[in-house]
């Protein structure tokens, strides 16, 4: 079965985009409460959510589905909780 590859090239999007917010998060260049940290969480665990959908494997679909509730919720606080 050959997969998609706007979905291959979105889910190494979400993994480069977690990685990528992990790392600014650890060296001090972003905080855990900015928007931009949340954005790159969402969008990546997303990207990550297709891949996993696509080759059906359940366990990274649900944490990552898990990972964008909590982004997303994060999101709306800092932009009408703030």
């Amino acid at each position: 079965m050959e997969s998609n590859p706007f979905i291959q090239a979105f889910g190494w999007y979400g993994l480069l985009a977690i990685l990528g917010a992990y790392a600014l998060v650890s060296f001090g260049i972003l905080s855990s409460a900015s928007a931009w940290y949340q954005v790159l969480n969402l969008t990546g665990a997303l990207g990550i959510v297709a891949v996993a959908f696509a080759k059906r494997d359940f366990q990274p679909f649900w944490l990552n589905v898990i990972w964008s509730v909590v982004a997303l919720a994060a999101l709306v606080r800092i932009f009408f909780f703030s």
